[in-house]
């Protein structure tokens, strides 16, 4: 992934040693430490994006055209000269890359999340935005299977509130937040375990469709 001992450490009291800014170290660990891509973001005010044009058809909710990524392996020296020229930027992950999202509810996720810990399944982090969403990171290809994987076990004529993300989308991820909503926050931290080999979907889609269904029913 492209970090050692010593750049953990680094990245983790950085902030303390130098007064960084906690964007950075954010970006820093997600770089340096769970080998992601981080993308500097737009943001959105009373409903008007950042990025300037009056007509943005994702206000606050994609990247910043021009400015280039922060690319995994990024040490905390060279995020903070990348993230200077951005300071306000908001943090986003590029899906489709070391990994896939499934998005269900916050509520029905938060359930979810309980009975898969129980069952003792394999979990990668897991984030809540401030719009009431839950975004479950799985492995790579998970979007483009789940139409068949819902249909094999049977949810596939279901009304559910679950999509999957992947290549093309953005996820904006804490420390960022979005103005009037509050921030975004993770409900599963990455960790050495689980952010760079994400859970096939078919070993989470069973749980997250019951929950989403049981959700919709009540």
């Amino acid at each position: 992934m492209g970090f050692t001992i010593g750049g953990i450490r680094e990245i983790r009291s950085g902030s303390r040693r130098r007064g960084r800014t906690t964007e950075c170290t954010a970006v820093a660990e997600y770089t340096g430490l769970w080998g992601w891509d981080v993308v500097p973001g737009a943001r959105a005010t009373g409903g008007v994006c950042s990025c300037g044009s009056a007509d943005c058809a994702s206000p606050g909710a994609h990247p910043l055209d021009f400015r280039p990524e922060v690319p995994a392996g990024a040490t905390l020296d060279e995020v903070t000269r990348l993230w200077s020229a951005v300071p306000d930027a908001a943090v986003l992950l590029p899906v489709g890359r070391g990994f896939d999202i499934i998005e269900v509810a916050e509520q029905a996720g938060s359930r979810a999340l309980v009975r898969l810990e129980r069952m003792g399944l394999p979990l990668g982090p897991v984030m809540a935005t401030p719009a009431g969403r839950a975004h479950f990171f799985v492995a790579r290809g998970a979007a483009a299977e789940l139409p068949e994987l819902l249909y094999r076990m049977g949810w596939d004529d279901a009304d559910l509130d679950l999509r999957g993300l992947s290549s093309g989308s953005h996820v904006m991820a804490p420390p960022s937040e979005v103005p009037g909503l509050g921030p975004v926050r993770w409900l599963r931290p990455p960790s050495l375990d689980n952010a760079a080999d994400p859970p096939q979907a078919r070993l989470l889609l069973g749980t997250l469709a019951y929950v989403c269904h049981r959700s919709s029913t009540h």
